[in-house]
């Protein structure tokens, strides 16, 4: 009888093996128990953008294109005409560093193309950080007004204060991914010096700059939750749906003027498959 006891009290003394948490805020959430399949991500992503457009007319949010439009416009024009200047002065260093007269020419031509690379490449990733970093107080108040749309059909105030926070954390992420998206794609760049792996460099870099317009994108809604260190985290667990849904905001800022309004879009995109990936919505 005794046995039989001692048995019953450790039976229920036992706990679950495995327990996926789904409290937010504290700072403990277990976010790396989702591992969501890279291509099936990726999919997701660029799908997404269809439920994007459909949010956005719904709730009648296309009043949060202009501001990132404005931004985008402005930045876009001065980073243009810096890497039409530059990239002649980068060539002419690069094959400056060339000792000998033969094959200088050739070398100049090359450099000259190298170095158009460079600061095209270059021009993108501060280009776009910055937009996202300057645009986050928007973004992240448009991603907040979509998720209690989607929950209670009720808008949120605009809040001064939050607004400093989400540019004061834009910021810090934008510079993060700066760094690591110049240091990645320079090391592409000096990879497609060697003739054989040319042709896979300029698909490797965009598919890097995507991911990290993705993470971005995802950020706006991750804010509420994450820490920093956390989001990041999270997106490497998804980073195909990150890819995804930078792919399709690159090429949309590849347009004419789909660059107006990419930003809102790919939040819009992005804010309903973050919060299903974050269990708070079914």
């Amino acid at each position: 009888m005794n046995c039989m006891q001692v048995e019953m009290h450790d039976s229920r003394k036992k706990e679950p093996t495995r327990r996926i948490s789904t409290t937010l805020g504290s700072g403990e959430q277990h976010i790396r128990s989702t591992n969501w399949f890279t291509m099936t991500g990726f999919i997701n992503g660029i799908t997404a953008y269809a439920n994007g457009i459909r949010i956005l007319t719904r709730y009648r949010l296309w009043g949060f294109t202009l501001i990132p439009g404005l931004i985008s416009a402005l930045l876009g024009f001065l980073i243009f005409q810096a890497a039409w200047v530059w990239s002649d002065d980068v060539g002419g260093w690069i094959s400056s560093l060339w000792p000998f007269d033969w094959g200088k020419a050739t070398l100049l031509r090359i450099a000259n193309v190298f170095g158009a690379l460079l600061i095209g490449a270059a021009g993108l990733i501060v280009f776009k950080q910055i937009v996202l970093a300057l645009a986050s107080p928007f973004m992240s108040f448009l991603s907040e007004n979509i998720e209690k749309r989607m929950a209670t059909g009720r808008s949120v105030p605009f809040s001064l204060a939050k607004a400093w926070e989400d540019l004061v954390r834009g910021i810090r992420i934008s510079l993060r991914n700066i760094i690591q998206e110049l240091f990645y794609s320079f090391l592409l760049l000096l990879l497609g010096l060697i003739p054989i792996f040319s042709p896979f460099v300029a698909v490797a870099i965009f598919l890097v700059q995507a991911y990290y317009a993705g993470f971005g994108n995802m950020d706006y809604t991750l804010e509420r939750y994450y820490k920093v260190r956390d989001s990041v985290h999270f997106v490497r667990r998804n980073r195909g749906f990150a890819i995804g849904n930078g792919t399709i905001f690159l090429l949309l800022l590849f347009t004419g003027i789909g660059f107006l309004f990419a930003l809102p879009l790919a939040t819009a995109a992005a804010t309903p498959e973050v919060l299903k990936r974050m269990k708070l919505v079914e």
